[in-house]
């Protein structure tokens, strides 16, 4: 009975000590073990673990990939503008014996800190580099690219390996936006005169060549019709001689009784004349004497 009393403790003790010598590691983690602050082992697949009670201790890291959210960040492209810019990254423990020695006992908590240092440097510098309508425009992938890929090399001192990293949203601060909106209108204004005033220019061009265009076609008709007016009194002429020369009389007496119509008619201004007068040459003739006896 002494006996068992006296191995009771003994089992007990035993048996703590069994039990805090295992730790499990998950799918989820690392484990690094520790004896008086130094690294002993590495304990990165899951599974059971072994250490010593007392002297060593287990610590254990996230394994998975995290985000990392950053502060809205006001940069400073090439232009001047500033812009207002909030980015997020992904990132692991990629060396978590690096980690360790970089952060310490500060954990995960400080190694986010310091990679926010990072990528908010590496933001303003890769943005300092470009123009705002880059950073503003839907195609800025080639920048989020380089900016991921300088941190990957800055983030390596840290264990950490950086996966991606993306603008969420990219603005103007509050105080230059009015500005910014009053010299966009501006800008649309003038697009806007230039494109009226080449729209005058080509309206212009179009009125001058149709002007042009109808004198051309108005000359051409003109033309056209005094060379058919002139056939046409060529052949009025031609019938004229032809009937001249057939019946000089009668030729004679119709250009007479055209004369005496054109100018005899009612309404006309009156004519004092004499009855001598070269006029009357038909009527005194022997042909218009006789005809007018015949009437």
């Amino acid at each position: 009975m002494r006996k068992s009393v006296f191995l009771l403790p003994v089992l007990i003790v035993a048996l703590l000590a069994a039990i805090s010598s295992v730790f499990i590691v998950d799918e989820r983690q690392k484990a690094l073990v520790l004896q008086f602050g130094q690294i002993v082992k590495v304990k990165e697949e899951p599974g059971l673990g072994f250490k010593i009670p007392i002297m060593q201790n287990v610590v254990f890291y996230d394994d998975r990939i995290l985000s990392r959210d950053l502060d809205p960040l006001e940069v400073t492209p090439s232009d001047d503008r500033r812009l207002v810019v909030d980015a997020f990254a992904r990132y692991r423990i990629a060396d978590v014996e690096q980690f360790r020695r970089a952060v310490g006992d500060g954990g995960e908590d400080r190694a986010a800190s310091r990679l926010d240092g990072i990528l908010r440097d590496t933001t303003r510098n890769v943005l300092g580099t470009v123009s705002s309508n880059d950073i503003l425009s839907v195609d800025r992938a080639a920048l989020m690219l380089r900016i991921r890929n300088n941190a990957i090399a800055e983030a390596r001192s840290l264990g950490l390996e950086v996966i991606d990293v993306r603008l969420k949203r990219t603005d103007l601060p509050p105080e230059n936006l009015n500005a910014t909106y009053e010299r966009m209108k501006a800008e649309r204004e003038r697009e806007a005169a230039d494109e009226i005033a080449r729209g005058n220019e080509a309206a212009q061009r179009v009125r001058a060549q149709a002007d042009r265009t109808v004198i051309e076609l108005v000359s051409d008709a003109t033309r056209q019709a005094e060379i058919t007016r002139g056939e046409a009194d060529a052949e009025r002429n031609a019938i004229f001689a032809t009937a001249f020369g057939a019946d000089p009389e009668f030729f004679e007496f119709y250009r007479s009784m055209t004369a005496y119509t054109r100018s005899l008619t009612p309404g006309n201004s009156s004519m004092v004349l004499s009855p001598n007068s070269e006029f009357f040459n038909y009527l005194k003739s022997d042909q218009g004497a006789r005809s007018v006896e015949g009437e």
